[in-house]
């Protein structure tokens, strides 16, 4: 695991279920085509812990169906335009974020966004919660690699002009642990998020948290 020698310079987060609460607006987007095909909607507690996978786990737990299979493409393309068309109706910062960049501004540590969501939604969504002073931000279509490979999370670091090392990457998935960690980042596992299918026990983050604000204590302690 790694031993960051001091508090970091940079701090860059995941957005979906880290962040941002977006499950509630991507699931009235599946939940939609299931209505245009007289189907009753997904209940919202079998989606929200895919809802960071995108259309890729909405669709698979809404229809059962995977990329690859017939029909994937055309209601992948329908949910995303239903998704564009109200991005943020219901999608809110979860409690305590504007505290905890409020507290980073001050303290002079600078905050970025590292996400797989198409830039064409992240640029989109940013905006509308809140969160257009990012120092960057960078989606899963910026660089040639999504996480969990380690691009995004490098050309993060290229952008702030700081090295891997100064940085710190919050996340609620274990593909975002896994690219900090490629990335030479220390990472933290983001246990109010989505998670996935997995407990964030299991995924060796350098450290876990329960609320946005303790990651306040974390940085104290370094």
């Amino acid at each position: 695991m790694l031993k960051p020698i001091s508090a970091p310079r940079a701090i860059l987060f995941d957005l979906d279920g880290t962040l941002a609460d977006t499950a509630p607006d991507l699931a009235a987007a599946v939940n939609k085509l299931r209505r245009e095909r007289g189907l009753d909607p997904t209940p919202y507690e079998k989606l929200r812990p895919v809802a960071s996978a995108g259309a890729r786990g909405l669709l698979g737990a809404a229809f059962n169906l995977m990329p690859g299979d017939e029909c994937y493409d055309d209601l992948r393309d329908a949910f995303l335009a239903n998704y564009a068309a109200s991005i943020a109706t219901e999608s809110r910062l979860f409690d305590g974020i504007g505290a905890l960049l409020d507290a980073l501004r001050t303290g002079g540590i600078r905050w970025g966004i590292v996400t797989n969501k198409a830039a064409r939604f992240t640029d989109a969504l940013v905006p509308l919660i809140g969160l257009q002073d990012a120092a960057c931000v960078i989606s899963g279509d910026t660089t040639p690699h999504a996480k969990p490979h380690p691009a995004p999370l490098l050309e993060a670091a290229r952008r702030l002009g700081m090295t891997p090392q100064e940085c710190w990457y919050v996340g609620d998935d274990l593909r975002d642990i896994e690219a900090g960690r490629a990335a030479g980042m220390f990472t933290v596992a983001a246990a109010w998020g989505y998670c996935g299918h997995a407990e964030p026990q299991t995924w060796h983050a350098d450290a876990l948290i329960d609320t946005p604000t303790a990651l306040l204590a974390l940085i104290d302690k370094r």
